[in-house]
Parts: structure tokens; C-alpha cells; sequence
């Protein structure tokens, strides 16, 4: 299938979205100059009020769409206090964005564990030095911070803190946009009640 063919396709119906962005995503690896798998997350507080910032995917399959953080975070408190979320990718060079958004569910401490030993060994201090979303007094004091960590895990594996790991965002819609001329722009949306039904896919008004 071609990757502009928004509603051609020969896959299950549950699959489609997902092999079609896994389409998206390869034609972005080889035509964007930095992190393709960069993406705009959106989460709620508990007044409504919504909060928007940029993470990298760091995995997906007809589960769902995997990123993670500190739970302690401003975005990890509020995922874990509201369960929902919403992800926008913007591919520039392609023109093209991908939509979805859906309940959330944090991922097993076994695939935790991995992808956190799978990180740059400063990136693992860094989970460890970081009060992250916190008032910091000044940089200084996070260089000590990661100085005091440092020196604690010199030897050795870093352990995975018990305040980092992963959610997964289960789509109960995905929509993908195309630019198309006089912004008579092409949008196909799959939709569905739960996580767990099957998919109908509907083709938007630009």
C-alpha cells in the first residue's frame, strides 16, 4: 500500500492504523532531520486545564503508543490522576500529522526495566538527579545533584528509580492528515468505543 493511499489497504481491521503508521513513521525516519519519533503529549490537570509538551515515542504496536517519564512530573501526575492522554506527530518534510489520544495504562516493570538499561549511562543518572517539574534553586544545584549520583552508581548497573517508568496510550482514535492543495487537506480517522472493539474508519472534511 502507499503511504498517500489514506483508505487503501489489504490488513485486519484491527491492525490498519497501525500498520499505516508504522508506514508514516519509516518514510519520516528517512526524511526528517531530527527525531522523527518526536511527539506534541497532551494531558489534563484535575480542573480541566490541559498541558501540552514534546516526548519521543519510544515504542508502539496495536497496544498502543509508549513513552516514558517521572511519574513525578507534572505530566506524570496528571496521567496518572486523569488515565487518558492525546499525542499529535508533526512530520514537516512529509506534511503530514498523525492524531490520537485514548485511556492510558503504565507498562510492566519488565519492559520498564529494559528500556531504562537501554539508555545512556548519563541520561540513567539524570532520572536519579532530577526533581522533575520542581522549583530548582539553581543549576548548580542539579550539577551537584548528578555529581552525588554519579558517585553513588560509579560501579555497576544504575537501577531504575521507583518513580520512572512507562504509560502506554491505548487509541480509541487515530487520525491521519495529508496536505493536500488550497488546504483541501485529506483526513481519514479511525474511531472505536473501547480499546477493545474493532475499528471504523471515516473520512473527514478538511
Amino acid at each position: 500500500m502507499s503511504a498517500n493511499e489514506l483508505t487503501s489497504g489489504d490488513f485486519t481491521q484491527r491492525g490498519e492504523p497501525f500498520k499505516l503508521f508504522a508506514e508514516w513513521l519509516k518514510e519520516a525516519e528517512a526524511s526528517e532531520v531530527n527525531d522523527p519519533n518526536a511527539v506534541a503529549l497532551a494531558t489534563v490537570d484535575e480542573a480541566g486545564l490541559p498541558n501540552v509538551r514534546m516526548v519521543l515515542l519510544k515504542g508502539f504496536d496495536t497496544a498502543g503508543f509508549v513513552f516514558y517519564t517521572n511519574f513525578e512530573s507534572q505530566k506524570g501526575r496528571e496521567i496518572l490522576g486523569q488515565k487518558k492522554a492525546a499525542m499529535c506527530f508533526h512530520w514537516k518534510t512529509l506534511r503530514r500529522q498523525v492524531r490520537l489520544r485514548g485511556p492510558v495504562e503504565v507498562v510492566t516493570d519488565e519492559e520498564a526495566d529494559v528500556y531504562f538499561q537501554s539508555r545512556a549511562r548519563g541520561s540513567r543518572i539524570g532520572a536519579w538527579a532530577s526533581k522533575q517539574s520542581r522549583p530548582l534553586e539553581s543549576r548548580f544545584a542539579l550539577e551537584k545533584s548528578v555529581a552525588e549520583y554519579t558517585a553513588r552508581y560509579a560501579i555497576g548497573e544504575i537501577p531504575r528509580p521507583p518513580y520512572w517508568s512507562g504509560f502506554r496510550i491505548n487509541p480509541v482514535s487515530i487520525e491521519f492528515w495529508k496536505d493536500q492543495n488550497f488546504r483541501l487537506h485529506d483526513r481519514v480517522e479511525f474511531r472505536r468505543e473501547t480499546p477493545e472493539a474493532d475499528w471504523d474508519k471515516v473520512r473527514m472534511y478538511p
